[in-house]
């Protein structure tokens, strides 16, 4: 597969904006470039004078203008304050909802031809001026008819062409480094990129957006951890979603958390049991928590409450790699590194032949350091690279299906190490580890399994006697058969050997006559000697010819 032209383009218009925005060094930083770098000052751009914006403005507006998948990129990097000079994840924080917005007339467009009709029709209010913007739609205010607030999402114009050509470009790489690059059988870039194509291709449907947000509710319907906002449905379309309004604070404002007496240590262990119990209780969680889709209620202060936004992007696993994914959890917080190893193994997320002390003792060495640590101490970022690292020795592969629970480990770990950098993760995650583990292998389990299978247990019972009788019934005529085939066999025994007797005397039979003529040959047998032929020659004749003719009757 070779790059086509458009691809070209966008590549040369990508160029152009990193240009544009005095990013050049990050061109002539690259490997193959390096060597040219001292005639990047003979550039004709060098020749004018440009604006001399701080590094970090820069970055942020050259992301958003290459457009959503690169915004994305930079939110996530937005969370890792670690990882990132100060001022350029402060900057890079604006495109969580802060990306330039669209006109409030083409939003006003857009959702009356999806309602096809007037936009007073459904709602009393609608603001022109978006709330947030973010890269794939906007929000705006909007009270409908009953009285009662509510937030409107649309997606942008013309998005979903700026997305498909951009993929098209991360496939047509990912597909040239999959056959020339070394390492890609382990890395499996075609199969990132195709998961990543289904994620944002999943957060442009708003219909999937508010199903996944009613299923979030559900979820935690009774519970103080988290509130999810009400979906109204008869407003919501493929490219309008209508949701209740809600107001908090938002989670990166911690002068404004503390100012309103929020617990941060208690936000920041309620923050982990949410992922936990979203991830392992639910295998259903929210994958896009970064700080502009989360607020808190001010009207919990030592108990505090989440109120999530924006569920686009959901995560989900499978029933093995969930079991799988808990076990090494569980192994890792009691340092069992042999099982985590195993795991991987038995999983087959490494080759099946590795040995398993090498690797058991590959993981230590990454992981030990990191216990008994605080957050604001460890990197999550830091130790997934370094697992990387240790992994290619193994021919571990990437797991594509895992790569939303990565980024939002990531996002979490962003957020807690703002609020609460002294948090201890181990002690807040290891019981409800331990807790979620007796609940799947306990009793509760079992009650649980037995209750989930009742309706299917009282669906089949009554058919189950005339189906037992039917299975009765073909094992008796399942033995009549054998039966039957048993009979036959035994007459063909009877019948072989029948005629191997028949062919032993028939044998026998002839032996002895043909005995007997040479016993009268040797004794000078001639034609007027017949009468004195020994006796024995006489005896062994007849018993052999009554012996033949008996055979020879009996076939």
């Amino acid at each position: 597969m070779s790059i086509r032209p458009g691809q070209l383009l966008r590549l040369i218009h990508i160029n152009f904006i990193l240009i544009k925005h005095g990013l050049d060094e990050v061109i002539l930083a690259t490997h193959l470039l390096r060597p040219l770098r001292v005639f990047g000052y003979l550039m004709p751009w060098r020749w004018v004078p440009r604006q001399h914006r701080p590094r970090s403005q820069r970055i942020r507006m050259t992301l958003e203008d290459l457009g959503p998948i690169f915004v994305k990129f930079g939110q996530i990097l937005s969370t890792r304050r670690d990882l990132l000079p100060q001022d350029i994840a402060q900057e890079l924080s604006y495109l969580q909802d802060r990306v330039p917005s669209f006109p409030g007339e083409v939003a006003r467009s857009i959702v009356e031809r999806a309602y096809n009709q007037p936009l007073d029709a459904v709602f009393d209010e609608f603001e022109a001026e978006p709330l947030a913007s973010a890269s794939i739609a906007q929000v705006h205010a909007a009270r409908l008819k009953d009285g009662r607030e509510v937030v409107v999402k649309v997606v942008r114009p013309g998005i979903e062409r700026v997305i498909s050509r951009d993929l098209q470009l991360l496939y047509t790489i990912a597909s040239l480094a999959q056959r020339y690059w070394p390492q890609a059988y382990r890395l499996r870039p075609v199969e990132v990129i195709h998961e990543f194509d289904k994620t944002i291709h999943d957060e442009l449907d708003l219909m999937r957006e508010a199903a996944n947000a009613s299923q979030l509710r559900r979820n935690f319907k009774d519970s103080n951890l988290i509130y999810v906002p009400d979906i109204y449905w008869p407003a919501t379309r493929t490219n309008v979603m209508v949701m209740e309004r809600i107001r908090g604070i938002p989670i990166s404002d911690i002068d404004q958390l503390k100012a309103n007496g929020i617990n941060l240590k208690a936000l920041a262990e309620r923050g982990v049991e949410i992922f936990f119990t979203q991830v392992f209780r639910d295998s259903f969680f929210h994958a896009d928590m970064h700080p502009g889709n989360v607020f808190i209620d001010p009207n919990h202060t030592e108990e505090p409450m989440y109120l999530a936004v924006d569920f686009g992007i959901i995560g989900t696993l499978n029933p093995i790699d969930h079991r799988y994914l808990a076990e090494n959890f569980l192994a890792f917080f009691n340092r069992n590194y042999r099982r985590v190893a195993e795991l991987h193994i038995e999983s087959g997320w490494v080759p099946t032949g590795t040995r398993v002390d090498e690797f058991e003792a590959a993981i230590r060495t990454v992981c030990e350091p990191i216990f008994q640590r605080p957050l604001g101490e460890i990197s999550f970022g830091a130790l997934l690279l370094r697992l990387f690292q240790t992994g290619r020795r193994f021919n571990m592969e990437i797991q594509p299906q895992l790569i939303l629970l990565q980024k939002t480990l990531l996002n979490i770990e962003g957020m807690g190490r703002q609020l609460y950098p002294e948090l201890d993760l181990w002690t807040t995650a290891k019981p409800y580890m331990e807790r979620w583990m007796r609940e799947q292998l306990g009793i509760q389990a079992l009650l649980r399994n037995i209750r989930h299978e009742l309706p299917t247990w009282g669906r089949e019972l009554p058919a189950l006697p005339g189906r037992l009788a039917q299975a009765m019934e073909q094992i008796a005529g399942g033995k009549r058969q054998i039966d039957g085939l048993e009979r036959e066999i035994q007459a063909m025994r009877l019948v072989l050997k029948t005629s191997n007797r028949r062919t032993f005397a028939a044998i026998l039979g002839a032996a002895l006559v043909v005995s007997a003529f040479l016993t009268i040959a040797l004794d000078g047998y001639t034609p007027t000697m017949a009468a004195g032929a020994p006796l024995l020659s006489w005896i062994l004749g007849g018993l052999g010819t009554m012996i033949w003719l008996f055979a020879w009757r009996g076939t």
